[in-house]
């Protein structure tokens, strides 16, 4: 029975995704290992190392749904590491005369290593599909709403008007930088892992280098310059790519949940019938996607530092934080995958309000535009005196209930020098938003495609 949510069968379906714990789960592992046995068969078939026959063999029997798990769990409970278990018995489901060629040359870490990076690359391929797909989502925002004027805040309170299109191409940029950290990250991640029991090859004498460079034809992945096995960079830049992307998607739930609140009122996530509903209140429509957004990018940012930690591995094989790395890794894609597809979910289908953002943008009668009026008056009075203007105008307002305009109509100070006209112009929330606009084109700008 799973203790962590994200694998059980109910929890599950609210933490990571099928798809993600199908290509990193330990089937998935387990695959993988034997895809690199058969590869670097073949590699070193193809430099006659081995037999030809043998390769192609060890290649039939590299079949994960024909291990004896049990068997294979008691093994590793004794030696480990699955690999020496895995080994055995793919050893004898290629035969006698074949088996013998299996694992030639390698260790435990090459497999498992390679494994997990071919792991990854799967799994990154997942979340950037649905990466893309929310900044598509966002991107469609920021078009349709890019002049639609809203109250922008700052510690929570009005400050000045800004565009709910300006809000989302605020939560889209970072997700293109990350997409373009992604293709730069790969050729560092995806290296094969091969060095032989300490990072040497010298099993394979004088065809170390040849035989590895085979295998990462074989595999489709880069050839590292020097094995790895105790220099994890490229594992941890990954993981910190992870936990960029859920903190930018963590800022992106938090801004949907302020603005769902009943007093705001001004987006909601999409409304499918029953969906965040309460077991007594039936009026409630609760932040689910945001709720999960949030709560798997938390779990993703705990397991960062366990990554981090790990990469002070002793000498030439680390006692312990290589085996760490397993327990963080894999967890890490999962949750950051669930967490992209509550987004997406958000992105695709978000409800906006413009009219309760007209409401709300008008409910302190213009005060959020005085520093439009400060700035406005300062040519004619000089910033100082404009400053105390509209500082008196801001006291009046509030006092009396009064529109920002009204009171500044009062002032015998712009008597003569202001009419009604020229002060609603001044205090229109929709004549100071800036480079706002221009702002959304020139994100929209770096969409690809």
């Amino acid at each position: 029975m799973p203790v962590n949510p994200a694998d059980g069968a109910v929890l599950g379906a609210l933490y990571g995704t099928d798809p993600m714990r199908a290509a990193m789960g330990e089937h998935a592992f387990l695959q993988r290992m034997l895809d690199v046995e058969a590869a670097l068969a073949r590699a070193q078939a193809r430099l006659a190392l081995i037999p030809a026959e043998a390769a192609a063999a060890i290649t039939a029997a590299a079949d994960a749904t024909r291990l004896d798990l049990p068997a294979m769990a008691a093994a590793t409970r004794n030696t480990g590491y699955p690999v020496v278990a895995l080994v055995k018995q793919l050893t004898a489901l290629a035969g006698p005369d074949a088996g013998r060629w299996t694992h030639w040359g390698a260790t435990t870490q090459d497999i498992m290593d390679t494994a997990l990076v071919l792991q990854m690359r799967d799994g990154l391929g997942l979340i950037e599909a649905d990466l893309r797909a929310t900044c598509a989502g966002l991107a469609a925002l920021a078009r349709t709403h890019r002049d639609t004027v809203m109250a922008g805040r700052t510690h929570l309170q009005h400050a000045l008007p800004v565009t709910f299109g300006t809000k989302a191409a605020v939560w889209l940029a970072p997700l293109l930088n990350s997409l373009e950290r992604l293709a730069e990250m790969r050729p560092r991640l995806l290296r094969l892992s091969f060095g032989g029991a300490a990072g040497t090859l010298a099993s394979l004498g004088g065809k170390g280098l040849d035989v590895s460079r085979e295998l990462a034809k074989e595999l489709d992945l880069a050839e590292a310059e020097i094995p790895w096995h105790v220099a994890r960079d490229g594992l941890n830049e990954a993981a910190c790519w992870l936990g960029i992307v859920c903190g930018n998607l963590s800022k992106i739930a938090t801004d949907v949940m302020l603005l769902m609140q009943t007093e705001v009122a001004e987006v909601s996530e999409p409304h499918v019938r029953g969906r965040g509903g309460s077991s007594t209140m039936p009026q409630k429509r609760n932040p689910i996607a945001c709720e999960y957004v949030l709560a798997q990018a938390r779990g993703v940012h705990a397991l960062v530092p366990q990554m981090l930690a790990a990469m002070a591995q002793d000498l030439e094989r680390g006692t312990g934080p290589w085996q760490a790395e397993m327990l963080a890794l894999p967890q890490a894609m999962l949750l950051t995958h669930g967490a992209v597809c509550q987004a997406r979910f958000i992105a695709e289908g978000l409800v906006v309000d413009p009219a309760r953002m007209r409401r709300n943008l008008d409910a302190t009668g213009g005060l959020i535009v005085s520093e439009a009026v400060m700035m406005g008056l300062a040519p004619l009075l000089g910033r100082g005196e404009a400053h105390h203007v509209v500082n008196d105008a801001c006291d009046l307002a509030i006092a009396e209930g009064l529109s920002l305009a009204d009171a500044l109509l009062r002032d015998g100070r712009l008597a003569g020098k202001l009419d009604r006209d020229a002060i609603a112009r001044m205090t229109d929330p929709s004549a100071y938003l800036g480079s706002a606009q221009a702002f959304v084109d020139r994100v929209l700008a770096r969409m690809p495609g």
